[in-house]
């Protein structure tokens, strides 16, 4: 891992436990929850899918076989706000087409 890595990695971390710290804090009043996306098809990752090749590349890293959509994400922050998701709180959820329930660090 470079050290650009373990900065991106700490800082998620924070995030999560600062999450779960304020889903605890908080509750019953509000409810904290993490959206931990994946690559996403974005302007901000259009140089990472500019190509058919980089594109083709990025959807054979995920289980699913895609790349996110910025409608798969504000789907579920919809879901998240809505009444459906009252009994959550506290949670990082990881919306990455199964990318982080197969892939291993070495």
């Amino acid at each position: 891992m470079c050290s650009s890595d373990l900065g991106i990695a700490a800082a998620k971390g924070a995030l999560e436990g600062l999450a779960r710290s304020l889903a605890a804090e908080w509750a019953p009043t509000i409810r904290v929850n993490v959206i931990a996306p994946s690559l996403t098809d974005t302007a901000l990752a259009a140089p990472l899918l500019n190509s058919d090749l980089k594109r083709e590349a990025a959807t054979k890293r995920h289980p699913l076989q895609q790349v996110g959509r910025s409608e798969d994400l504000a789907a579920l922050v919809c879901h998240l706000l809505s009444g459906h998701a009252r009994f959550m709180t506290g949670q990082v959820l990881h919306v990455d087409g199964g990318l982080s329930s197969v892939r291993t660090f070495a």
